[in-house]
């Protein structure tokens, strides 16, 4: 299909799911998405893995004009429209990386939601490693350790998700600059200090991910299998690659057959829905993506950026998306594309030094470490502004937006540091672990549906 021309008629669209948790008035886990997603009727949402969990999926529109705007408005809208609509049920609607409040007991099997998928899924995981999956974070600020016979503790993790159409021609381009700014999106953005009481890492959730959704065998790690979590294993020469990658080294979950033939279609001159394809690409976890899709009879390709955790408001992702929209415009505009002269494993390190340490992880640009803020602050938010200036993006919108990241960096307060900052104050001040992270996640949910960005809530 890419070498006979089908992919035609592109256009520079964009796309994004948020991934929301659902709390009581006190902060904790509500396990009640089925009652939510009755109440609410929306087809834009639908449950995710746990019983807590629901995603929004917001319709794809071209990158340019007033998108970013339009996109606050109505991530804002969703929010006061549902939580309006399900107080009554006892539950709020929250994005957060990762729930501070949730626990092992609601981690479980018995704990996911109704859709059979998941259940499936924790199966056939279970049955591809044949032992426990285990979870090991030695080198935060407190260590986390354990086991657990299901993968049901990814419900812990929220995603903001964002796609972007490319064409053929330029995928590899645009993939390659979304790996190599993979830790510099995280390091902006991290959101998930807290995993099971403890705090770990700044975006504990990408380590939380690596390690829970690790299928292989012992042997398997030993001879070097690839994991259906990571980043990846080098720069791409275009998208057939990925995906001859993603049916070669990765054995399928579902065992599902579709009754079309693609090559009879395609011989026919009908766009094939290679519907067992998309079913398993959405068993490979990488942090970007590589999407086939069809829409109004239509072939695509698409990048799903997976890095960034979700929340704290909606200002907040919008602005982690200029950012990200940005930065990889600029770079494949850019005569000098770094990645050209950077090994990829470089990337893969600095995607897991932001994870660990926020803005205060050293990260690699054109060959040299720079602090991850002093990065951002100083070459990073002037790149991605002349990449949506590339797009077309509305000049104020574009200030707007990248002038939330500059103050969130330079005031060093991402919506982890706010979290640890408020939960270290409450226990000075006498509460224990639980009851403090209990208060903190009832105040978070309260300045997040105020809309203002992170850096302005305030810390005790």
């Amino acid at each position: 299909m890419v070498d006979g021309g089908w992919f035609v008629g592109h256009e520079d669209t964009v796309g994004m799911e948020v991934e929301f948790d659902l709390v009581d008035p006190l902060g904790r886990p509500r396990l009640i998405n089925d009652l939510v997603l009755a109440r609410l009727g929306r087809a834009d949402m639908q449950e995710e893995l746990g019983q807590f969990n629901v995603e929004l999926n917001l319709a794809p529109r071209r990158l340019q004009g007033s998108v970013l705007h339009d996109w606050e408005r109505e991530l804002a809208d969703v929010l006061d429209r549902c939580g309006a609509r399900i107080e009554g049920l006892g539950a709020r609607l929250v994005a957060v990386g990762m729930l501070p409040t949730v626990s092992a007991e609601q981690l479980t099997l018995e704990r996911i939601s109704a859709n059979p998928r998941y259940a499936l899924l924790c199966k056939r995981l279970r049955a591809a490693r044949h032992r426990p999956f285990l979870v090991r974070i030695l080198d935060g600020v407190e260590p986390v350790e354990f086991t657990t016979d299901a993968p049901a503790p990814d419900a812990a993790a929220t995603s903001l998700q964002l796609h972007l159409r490319v064409p053929p021609d330029s995928f590899a381009d645009y993939y390659n600059a979304a790996q190599m700014i993979a830790g510099a999106q995280v390091a902006v953005a991290a959101n998930s200090p807290y995993l099971l009481t403890r705090q770990a890492w700044q975006e504990t959730r990408i380590m939380l991910l690596e390690q829970l959704l690790d299928s292989r065998r012992p042997r398997d790690v030993r001879v070097g299998a690839p994991a259906r979590v990571r980043l990846g294993d080098g720069w791409v020469n275009g998208p057939v690659e990925l995906f001859d990658e993603l049916v070669r080294l990765f054995p399928p979950l579902f065992p599902t057959l579709d009754a079309e033939d693609p090559d009879a279609a395609l011989q026919a001159g009908c766009v094939p829905s290679l519907r067992e394809l998309r079913l398993h690409n959405g068993t490979v976890w990488r942090w970007n993506r590589p999407v086939y899709d069809v829409q109004a009879g239509c072939p695509q390709l698409r990048i799903e950026n997976r890095v960034l955790p979700s929340g704290p408001t909606a200002a907040d992702m919008v602005a982690n998306a200029a950012f990200y929209y940005g930065l990889i415009r600029a770079i494949v505009d850019s005569d000098d594309v770094p990645s050209s002269r950077i090994p990829f494993a470089v990337a893969e390190r600095d995607l897991h030094r932001a994870a660990r340490d926020g803005l205060a992880a050293r990260l690699c640009w054109r060959g040299i470490d720079y602090p991850a803020d002093r990065l951002t602050d100083e070459v990073l938010l002037s790149t991605a502004a002349a990449g949506l200036d590339a797009w077309g993006v509305d000049t104020d919108d574009r200030d707007r937006y990248l002038g939330i990241i500059e103050t969130r960096v330079r005031s060093g307060r991402t919506g982890a540091v706010w979290q640890t900052q408020t939960v270290r104050y409450l226990e000075e001040h006498g509460m224990g672990r639980i009851a403090a992270l209990g208060e903190m996640t009832r105040r978070y949910v309260e300045h997040s549906h105020t809309g203002t960005p992170v850096h302005t809530w305030p810390v005790p």
